[in-house]
């Protein structure tokens, strides 16, 4: 039986066509000898194709997450900042707008009891240890919205706007500026010295982390319901937390002292900035609902970096799943192909197969051999 035609495969691979031919050289070679052949042609070894990467590995995964983890660690700062701004300035705004939907006979009704409270404050002698009935007299005063908030404060050198809350309480001073109880309110006038307190430092907002550039001569401004006050710097001290001679009211003058823990990330001090109360500042600039906006320098890295990150990661992630097969696996599985038919072949054949292999074990040589037999017997032709 004539041997079957040559195996030729063609297939293009990354726009480079490959032929594969699983063909003997010659066609009286066996066909073990053939197949055995074709094994060491062209390559080392009959090693199996790879398997394809079903997923990302184990590294991978590693890799990701410390990525997010050190995006987050780089971006938590920026971002809770910003975030708190954002809430506060709504704050503020809600604030704003609740003063300008209110009767303005209610609003000067509210600032005369807090005149009248400051003027009795003056004549305490231990007005820092309130009773619990002063307490409850002193929180429910400037609460016109009900949430605590009696104000808000602006330092424009420094770019500092927060609303002023009731007390020093932790949770207050963690987003936000307190009055100090027992220290008068915020709304000028003679015989007065008003506290307000914020933090510095804290890595979810900056509060009054910069107010140790402010320098004599800068101003702030203190605004509770529609009345704006403004103070300038005249005094700067460092006192210990349990010095409090400094917030002394004095008769005739009008003070506001600014409050924070020095020295940075230590605080085992107090900084003090106090201001005495001048002539409000003409054309100066008033928060209003629209103009309270986020610094584009906060907002636009706070936004943009997780954003970037989380591109980035997914580029990664989708190039790993989707890699298409290399050159050589294709070309393996392709040649596994080529041998699973070429058997398939040799298989059909049957016995022309069986007798060429008898044929070769009783030395029965390739094309064109004599066969002969022992002892030398007559040639056939």
């Amino acid at each position: 039986m004539s041997e079957a035609s040559p195996d030729v495969v063609e297939m293009e691979i990354e726009g480079q066509p490959e032929i594969i031919d699983d063909s003997a050289s010659d066609a009286s070679t066996p066909a073990k000898g053939r197949r055995g052949k074709k094994r060491g042609k062209g390559r080392k070894g009959d090693a199996k194709p790879k398997r394809k990467r079903r997923g990302p590995s184990i590294s991978t995964i590693i890799a990701l997450a410390i990525l997010i983890v050190g995006a987050g660690i780089i971006a938590y700062p920026t971002f809770s900042d910003w975030w708190n701004s954002y809430h506060q300035s709504r704050a503020i705004a809600s604030y704003v707008q609740a003063v300008q939907e209110t009767d303005p006979a209610k609003i000067e009704a509210m600032l005369n009891e807090a005149h009248e409270y400051n003027e009795r404050l003056a004549t305490m002698p231990n007005r820092f240890n309130m009773s619990d009935a002063e307490k409850e007299e002193y929180k429910r005063l400037l609460d016109l919205t009900g949430n605590g908030v009696m104000g808000y404060v602006e330092i424009n050198s420094i770019d500092v706007d927060y609303p002023i809350y009731h007390g020093m309480d932790e949770s207050v001073l963690q987003i936000a500026i307190g009055h100090l109880e027992g220290s008068s309110f915020p709304v000028g006038g003679e015989t007065t010295h008003a506290v307000i307190s914020g933090h510095r430092g804290l890595p979810s907002a900056r509060l009054f982390t910069d107010i140790d550039k402010l320098a004599e001569g800068d101003t702030f401004t203190v605004t509770v319901l529609n009345q704006t006050v403004t103070y300038e710097v005249d005094q700067i001290r460092i006192v210990l937390p349990t010095d409090l001679s400094n917030l002394n009211i004095y008769q005739g003058e009008d003070y506001c002292t600014l409050i924070t823990c020095t020295p940075y990330g230590i605080n085992t001090h107090r900084l003090l900035v106090r201001g005495h109360r001048i002539d409000n500042i003409i054309d100066s600039d008033v928060i209003t609902a629209e103009a309270l906006q986020i610094p584009r320098y906060i907002a636009i890295p706070a936004v943009g970096i997780p954003i970037l990150f989380l591109f980035l990661i997914g580029a990664l992630i989708y190039s790993r799943t989707t890699r298409t097969p290399n050159r050589e696996l294709i070309t393996e599985a392709l040649r596994e192909r080529v041998r699973q038919e070429n058997a398939a072949n040799a298989g059909t054949t049957g016995g022309a197969s069986d007798v060429m292999g008898a044929n070769d074990v009783n030395g029965t040589s390739g094309k064109g051999a004599t066969p002969h037999s022992g002892g030398g017997g007559p040639d056939v032709r």
